[in-house]
């Protein structure tokens, strides 16, 4: 495999796992990639991984970065990058780093951040594995691991799965979302895209079926599933269910979702918080097929790397 260079960004939740992002780094390395940014590991202030200002600073400086890293990848996730997104240098990130061939890669929190730069600067990002929580998980997903590499490498993200799901047919549209508290937390701000033709995915953790189905009632209600052409959900992982909900699981949320919008939804996507997690490009252009509960997802127009 060909040496990249990562560099690392804070902009959420102190890495309180520190054992696992130093065993991320010392992974990456021993796979002959350099890690570059080693500081905002261990950068602290109360729940936070440094001050507003440290974190927004890390985020603004990429613009002025002489050269050019392979990989901007987070740290981890938790709270804190919707405190920066007013403050983001959106035109200099848009001038340094559109069109180039940089995978800016996250998930959970980092959502808010993608997300802003999609709806301000068109900027394609990866949700995609994260250094602590993934790269240095006790045990490295292969599955992770293999759909990172392609996705970051090939002109065509191509996701094939099994799901559950009664729907069929093929839709065409923007590959968008990320973790679903994250997109509701920016209705209604200048920092969620406006796709009239959205293929939406979405995921989430520690988070009960009801109040999953609450967010998807607010994206309807304010109209932006209206604009999507369908949906595919991941995983909804850390929720335990009791004899109160007698029988009202995520399951029962997708029928209702397919009930009240028609559009459809294609469940079952390994992609999320579990260990197997496969990498999407938000904003690219992506086609979703589905047939006998086999789906399958391409995505194209992403940043490459060079190289193989």
């Amino acid at each position: 495999m060909i040496s990249r260079s990562f560099h690392l960004v804070s902009p959420s939740g102190y890495c309180h796992n520190q054992p696992a992002a130093w065993r991320g780094v010392e992974r990456l390395r021993a796979a002959g990639h350099q890690v570059n940014n080693l500081e905002t590991i261990t950068r602290r202030f109360q729940r936070f991984a440094g001050t507003d200002a440290e974190r927004l600073a890390e985020l603004n400086q990429l613009a002025q970065l002489e050269s050019l890293p392979d990989i901007v990848l987070a740290v981890r996730g938790g709270y804190g990058a919707s405190r920066l997104l007013a403050q983001i240098d959106y035109v200099a990130l848009q001038r340094r780093l559109l069109n180039q061939p940089l995978a800016l890669c996250g998930h959970s929190d980092f959502t808010a951040v993608q997300l802003a730069l999609l709806a301000q600067t068109g900027l394609i990002t990866f949700s995609a594995p994260m250094l602590a929580g993934n790269f240095g998980a006790e045990t490295l997903s292969d599955f992770t691991q293999r759909h990172f590499w392609q996705a970051l490498t090939s002109p065509t993200v191509h996701v094939d799965w099994r799901s559950e799901t009664p729907d069929s047919g093929s839709w065409q549209g923007t590959l968008w979302g990320g973790n679903l508290a994250m997109i509701c937390s920016l209705i209604g701000t200048p920092w969620l895209p406006q796709f009239e033709d959205g293929i939406l995915v979405i995921e989430d953790v520690n988070e009960h079926p009801f109040r999953i189905e609450r967010m998807l009632i607010q994206l309807q209600q304010s109209g932006i599933l209206a604009r999507q052409r369908a949906i595919i959900t991941g995983s909804f992982t850390s929720t335990a269910l009791s004899d109160y909900d007698n029988g009202f699981d995520f399951s029962s949320v997708w029928r209702y979702l397919r009930e009240t919008t028609g559009l459809p939804v294609i469940t079952d996507l390994a992609f999320g918080h579990d260990a197997d997690t496969v990498t999407l490009p938000l904003g690219a252009r992506a086609q979703l097929r589905v047939a006998n509960h086999q789906a399958e997802l391409q995505a194209t127009g992403h940043p490459i790397l060079p190289g193989q």
